[in-house]
């Protein structure tokens, strides 16, 4: 298990240095390059293939890929994203798992509606098609799961981590099978992709919220932190199943968990 986030903070000289270098690009890359892909987040950009995809989703990705680089990750991809419509399901482990995921594919999350609220995060993520639940509510379930069966039907692509929370890194939670059901509804398959950071894993609970740290706590941490490889692996995927959402929701999890261990 790594040192916890304090304890390695604390004892790293080098931090002073990353942040005189980094902040400088995370301005640029804010007060330049934000506007630049805000400005081509628009219908006719969508109507528009380069490389492959729409333009606005090829800036969007390319945004999040510059902005997990100024915080130090080289990203590496392990596997091929599914084309069209699916069900992308991920480890949780911070806020930064979003743009690591969006730098690979672009697809729009199911998140807590808490990050709406976060300091230029929430903004993007809002553009980015993010669907908003709102815990405990039974309404708001029932309407993000709605959401979620109207996108996969229509060909788009949804993300979300079954977990249901970011955790400390070191274990993969139980999957909340109910997230699961706007696959089987739809009929598309659930691709499980494991998110490490480190070699090896070794950073997930550094890269993790610690006790009680607030988002700009852990942006001002992560910022800071030695740079360090990110791998995305995208895995088998799950098709639907006529055994219903707890048998895709476990299989996920279990290949989730072998490509962890790895």
């Amino acid at each position: 298990m790594s040192a916890s986030p304090d304890a390695t903070a604390a004892a790293d000289w080098r931090r002073p240095l990353r942040y005189l270098w980094r902040f400088p690009f995370l301005a640029l890359h804010v007060l330049v390059g934000l506007p630049i892909t805000l400005l081509l987040i628009n219908p006719l950009c969508a109507r528009i293939r380069f490389r492959g995809e729409p333009l606005d989703q090829f800036v969007i990705r390319v945004w999040s890929g510059g902005l997990v680089r100024v915080f130090g990750f080289r990203v590496r991809r392990f596997g091929t994203p599914l084309p069209g419509a699916a069900l992308f399901v991920a480890n949780h482990v911070s806020w930064i798992d979003i743009c690591l995921m969006h730098s690979q594919r672009m697809m729009g999350f199911v998140a807590k509606a808490e990050i709406a609220s976060w300091p230029l995060l929430g903004w993007i993520v809002s553009r980015g098609s993010t669907i908003y639940h709102h815990r405990g509510s039974n309404d708001s379930l029932h309407g993000v799961m709605h959401q979620m069966v109207l996108r996969l039907q229509s060909g788009q692509a949804v993300g979300v981590f079954p977990e249901g929370r970011t955790t400390r890194g070191d274990a993969i939670s139980v999957f909340h099978a109910r997230i699961f059901q706007p696959a089987v509804v739809a009929n598309v398959p659930a691709q499980p992709v494991a998110l490490k950071y480190g070699a090896g894993g070794n950073a997930q609970t550094i890269v993790a919220f610690g006790a009680k740290e607030s988002f700009f706590a852990n942006f001002l941490r992560l910022l800071g932190e030695p740079s360090r490889v990110a791998e995305v692996h995208f895995l088998e995927p799950v098709a639907p199943s006529e055994d219903g959402r707890r048998r895709v929701a476990d299989t996920c999890r279990e290949r989730i968990i072998a490509a962890m261990s790895l």
